[in-house]
Order: structure tokens, then C-alpha cells, then sequence
């Protein structure tokens, strides 16, 4: 902050939330209260909602990650909770943040990519387990080197780098990713245990009364949206 870098001083400071298992194991009990199910995955949370949109047991994955398109998620929702503007990198320029859909199916024909080669230059860009990527490669690069060479150890410019980078195995992460089991899951929603929840929020972690009781009665107004037939839109 003294040196004027702020862009670089929220980056960072990103970096020193801290997630407890105090922490999840509220957000459950809190989820449970308001009749909202969850699932606990296996491994990558990305991995297992992604499987969950390609079994139609979810419409969609919704994360700033653009990892969960190289798991396979069939659509990616970013920005659903994030309101403002970004600084577009490098440039004093700032934009609008509103939702944006990726359809998994559609970045694949698009670019005339298989699942694997996406994966590839994602890895040539940088993900969660190799965040720098590879030197000198941006996003239209990376698509225009798997295009030409299909896949990663055939890209002759990078040999070197490959002898240190673990492609092979983030590849397996993305195309062989440890999931939940869903196949006997229920996932059901259930009613609004009201009043615990507002005792839990307001007595408890003294949120404000005012506030909980309002988003407590847009949470019952989306499920009886969600209940009514489509007939009554025609």
C-alpha cells in the first residue's frame, strides 16, 4: 500500500483468508437449516460440481475458476455474486463485472479442441496446481500451439521446462479427477427451518435481525418460484 501497488496489495491480501473446519461445518449446519442440500467432495469441490452439472443434477458449476471448464463442468456461471468493476491488467481501463455463461461444448467446437487438449492449454496457461504455467505463454498462444501440435510434450520450444513441470500428472487431475459418489445421493430441498435459523444467525453470531429476516423471505420467495409450474408464464 505505501508503494502505491493496489492492485497487487488486494491480490496478496486474498491470500491471508483462512477457511477453519470450524468454519465449513457451520456453513453446513446453516445450509441444513435453510433446507439448502450439500455434498462434501472427495477431493476437488470444482471436480465433483462438475460432475454434478454433467449428470443434469445440477444446471451448472458457478465459480471465478475457470478450472472447472477443464473438469468437464457442461456450463460455468462467473460473476453470479460479483458486482462492480476490474481493472482490465496493465492498462488504466476499468469494466463493468456482470455474469457471464461458458458452455463446455461450445469452447470445444469453437476452438476445435478435444477435452485433453483443453486441459493441455490450460496447463500452458497456468491453473490451481501449476499457477505460473509456462514462461512467455499467454491464452492465444497456448491455443495456437496445441492446435498446431495437439498435445504439450510435442511442443518443441518448451522441452526444456517440461523436464520440471509435472504435466502429466495435472493433466490425470483434470481428466481423471477423484469425485464424490453421487450416484446414490438424494439431493432434495427441504423447508426453511425459520426460526432456528434466525436464532443460529441473530443470537448466536449476532447478525442483524433486519437483514436475516429479509433474505430468509427472498430465499422463500425463490422456492415458491421454483415450485410453480411453467404454464403460468404462457
Amino acid at each position: 500500500m505505501e508503494e502505491g501497488r493496489i492492485d497487487d496489495a488486494k491480490k496478496f491480501s486474498q491470500g491471508t483468508s483462512i477457511l477453519t473446519s470450524k468454519m465449513i461445518e457451520e456453513s453446513k449446519y446453516l445450509l441444513s437449516l435453510m433446507g439448502i442440500p450439500y455434498i462434501t467432495a472427495k477431493s476437488e469441490g470444482e471436480a465433483t460440481a462438475a460432475l454434478l452439472s454433467k449428470k443434469d443434477l445440477a444446471y451448472s458449476s458457478v465459480s471465478q475458476d475457470y478450472d472447472s471448464i477443464l473438469f468437464g463442468a457442461k456450463r460455468l456461471i462467473r460473476n453470479l455474486t460479483v458486482s462492480g468493476k476490474r481493472k482490465i491488467p496493465n492498462r488504466n481501463v476499468y469494466v463493468d463485472i456482470v455474469p457471464e455463461i461458458i458452455e463446455y461444448s461450445q469452447v470445444l467446437k469453437t476452438n476445435n479442441l478435444t477435452h485433453q487438449q483443453l486441459v493441455d492449454v490450460g496447463i500452458l496457461i497456468g491453473t490451481d496446481f501449476n499457477p505460473d504455467g509456462f514462461s512467455g505463454i499467454g491464452p492465444k498462444n497456448a491455443l495456437k500451439l496445441i492446435q498446431k501440435y495437439k498435445k504439450i510434450e510435442d511442443i518443441e520450444k518448451i522441452k526444456a521446462e517440461l523436464l520440471t513441470t509435472p504435466y502429466n500428472e495435472i493433466r490425470e487431475i483434470f481428466l481423471n479427477p477423484q469425485v464424490t459418489d453421487i450416484e446414490d445421493l438424494n439431493i432434495e430441498f427441504n423447508e426453511i427451518e425459520k426460526e432456528k435459523t434466525i436464532k443460529y444467525l441473530c443470537d448466536e453470531k449476532n447478525f442483524s435481525n433486519e437483514r436475516v429476516i429479509n433474505h430468509l423471505g427472498r430465499l422463500e420467495k425463490s422456492i415458491v418460484k421454483r415450485s410453480q409450474s411453467l404454464d403460468k408464464w404462457f
